[in-house]
C-alpha cells in the first residue's frame, strides 16, 4: 500500500492538463453520480426552456468545483507530459 493512498483523496489527479481525474474513493463515486443526477434532472424538469436548461447545466457544473479541487489528490495543477 503506498503512503498516500489514506489521504483522504476522492479523485485521482489527471494525467496531463488541468483538473480531476476518475475517482479513486466510493465518496467519490457518490459525489460523481450525485452531480450528474442533479444535472440530469434539471435538464428534465427545465426541459420546454432552452435558455433555463444552458443556465442550469452552467450553474450545475460550476458549484461543485471547489469540492473537486479540494478532494483530488496533489490538488489541481497543470501536468505535462513526463511529469514535469
Amino acid at each position: 500500500m503506498r503512503e498516500d493512498d489514506n489521504d483522504g483523496a476522492w479523485f485521482a489527479p489527471k494525467r496531463l492538463g488541468y483538473g480531476a481525474g476518475l475517482p479513486i474513493a466510493w465518496q467519490g463515486w457518490v459525489m460523481l453520480a450525485g452531480h450528474i443526477g442533479v444535472m440530469l434532472s434539471g435538464v428534465w424538469l427545465l426541459q420546454p426552456q432552452p435558455a433555463a436548461v444552458m443556465a442550469w447545466v452552467f450553474i450545475t457544473a460550476l458549484l461543485p468545483m471547489p469540492v473537486y479541487a479540494a478532494k483530488t489528490r496533489g490538488g489541481w495543477k497543470w501536468r505535462w507530459p513526463g511529469g514535469s
